[in-house]
């Protein structure tokens, strides 16, 4: 083992620079080819849905009164262009539904390849040679644009292949164009999860950090394109300036000087903090000194609450002020809408017309968030292990089954409060402006969304039972697959075995709709009975490591 890890070194020391690339490049780009594979069928569905199911100019002039005037879904997936082409219906869903993506995915894959290899120990063998840890985070920048670069190359072939059979068809140049425009996004938030890898301590606190970024910058494009007078918002989210971009409908090529600015600045500032900081550690301090407090330390159980109830209390307050300060808007939004019944992707997504669907777009975001939630609880449980905290435990009378147990059923505990948090506050704010709404229902709806998360927990312990390393992958992915089939499916009409492979699509969309309580204790029985199956197979193994 010393000869392997002495030649290692040296091999490191005669190559600086090269090792990270390639490694991250290899890593980026298996993910790049896998959403390489999913843009590139996306086209291919957009340019046979369009010829199928607008084949005259009567049916064109239908889409664009319905689609071309639904606010909420130009809300949603930004403005749309020449929407009775071809080329504007392409690109209005290449840049607002890939975009959003490919911003996630950008996201994810900079704070594990970065922040992740470096918590994981795999920088320390890298930096016992002559790299710097400057120029390891910028080989792993070149690392992480090889992987984006293949991304566009795939995604520039699909739009050119396919729109040569376009009536009309889509050029060369214009394809070239709209691939970059799609691939923006996951290029720059692809450097804000790099930056916030140098900010933070752990990838997890990255990953959120990173993640919040990308929340506002949605938020406020969402405002902006909301009907309001405050449209001028969207050159202030990045979001927006890809918006500007226009690929296929009009392109602008200057827009992009800002994009290519932000990108080089955030590279830059990545690098710069990375070779004055300690390895290991994050710019930001990190608080990890405290007076000793020994209470609820005595069981398992205990040690389960007070682990979790900072992050619970964070999810918690999160959503109860996200509540109340949307049900404050909940009787302006509702009267703007209550007289759009066209069966836009809106009405479709919040599973209701007119001013009702507000609430059931709401929630429906409250569930994803909770979704979320769930796969950070997982996560961390798992990181517990990786980082050899549990050998310390478990070398007392602590018994393995016990410590899992009481991980989950104090995050399944934690995330239904923030379901009733939710509900609660909205209620507050929809009351104190006289909407019509009562507190029963969004209760309801706070419980309803509270089952995706257990959900999630479970199928994320159960990873943790049988293949702990792919715990994150496993429990985020479903939260992503389930809004992906929602998103696609609400905008393009997905066949009905497709989405009932998204758990969002199986609850009700309340409080617009009433609850569904089966498909409720259904969901919160499978998550259970992954649980116990997660807990008994991580009885049966060998604890691993990162």
């Amino acid at each position: 083992m010393a000869t392997e890890t002495a030649g290692a070194r040296m091999q490191v020391a005669r190559f600086p620079g090269l090792v990270p690339t390639g490694r991250v490049a290899r890593q980026m780009i298996r993910g790049a080819l896998i959403w390489g594979a999913v843009f590139a069928l996306l086209v291919w569905e957009l340019v046979n849905e369009f010829a199928n199911q607008y084949p005259t100019a009567a049916d064109r002039e239908r889409l664009v009164a319905t689609m071309g005037s639904d606010v909420g879904q130009q809300a949603l997936f930004g403005p749309a262009h020449h929407l009775g082409t071809v080329a504007g219906y392409t690109a209005f869903h290449m840049t607002g539904v890939l975009g959003i993506i490919g911003g996630i995915w950008g996201l994810l894959a900079a704070t594990r390849l970065l922040r992740g290899e470096e918590e994981a120990g795999r920088f320390e063998l890298l930096l016992a040679g002559r790299t710097t840890r400057a120029r390891a985070a910028a080989a792993s920048l070149a690392g992480l644009g090889a992987g984006l670069l293949v991304l566009w190359v795939v995604t520039a072939g699909a739009v050119v292949l396919f729109g040569r059979s376009a009536d009309p068809p889509i050029s060369v140049g214009a394809g070239l164009f709209a691939a970059v425009a799609t691939v923006a996004p996951a290029a720059m938030f692809l450097t804000v999860g790099a930056l916030c890898g140098q900010l933070a301590t752990t990838r997890r606190q990255a990953a959120t950090w990173a993640a919040t970024v990308f929340g506002l910058a949605y938020l406020l494009r969402v405002v902006a394109y909301s009907g309001t007078s405050l449209r001028w918002l969207h050159w202030v989210t990045p979001l927006g300036w890809v918006d500007e971009l226009r690929p296929l409908t009009g392109s602008r090529p200057l827009v992009l000087v800002p994009i290519v600015a932000a990108v080089a600045a955030l590279a830059v500032l990545t690098i710069v903090l990375a070779g004055r900081r300690d390895l290991g550690a994050g710019v930001l301090p990190a608080h990890d000194t405290a007076i000793a407090r020994t209470r609820l330390l005595n069981s398992p159980l205990g040690l389960a609450c007070r682990l979790g109830l900072r992050p619970a209390l964070g999810w918690i307050v999160g959503l109860a002020g996200g509540g109340l300060v949307l049900g404050f808007s909940t009787k302006t939004v509702e009267d703007i809408w209550a007289d759009n019944r066209s069966g836009g992707v809106l009405q479709r997504l919040g599973g209701a017309s007119g001013g009702d669907v507000f609430l059931g777009l709401l929630f429906l975001i409250v569930a994803i968030l909770i979704g979320m939630a769930a796969a950070a609880h997982a996560t961390a449980t798992r990181e517990e292990e990786a980082e050899g905290y549990l050998d310390h435990l478990l070398a007392r009378p602590v018994a393995r089954a016990p410590w899992l147990a009481g991980r989950f059923v104090v995050a399944a505990a934690a995330l239904t409060g923030a379901g009733l948090a939710t509900g609660l506050f909205t209620w507050v704010g929809a009351a104190a402006v006289d909407a019509s709404v009562d507190l029963p229902s969004l209760l309801a709806a706070g419980i309803n969304v509270a089952s995706v998360g257990i959900f999630v927990l479970g199928i994320g312990t159960l990873a943790h039972g049988l293949a702990p390393r792919f715990v994150g992958t496993v429990a985020y992915g479903v939260v992503a697959w389930s809004f992906l089939v929602e998103i696609v499916g609400a905008s393009l009409g997905l066949s009905r075995w497709l989405l009932d492979l998204s758990i969002l699509h199986h609850i009700a969309r309340a409080p617009a709709a009433g609850v569904r309580w089966d498909s409720v204790a259904i969901l919160i029985a499978l998550g259970v009975a992954a649980a116990a199956a997660g807990t008994l197979a991580f009885t049966r193994r060998d604890l691993q490591g990162a």
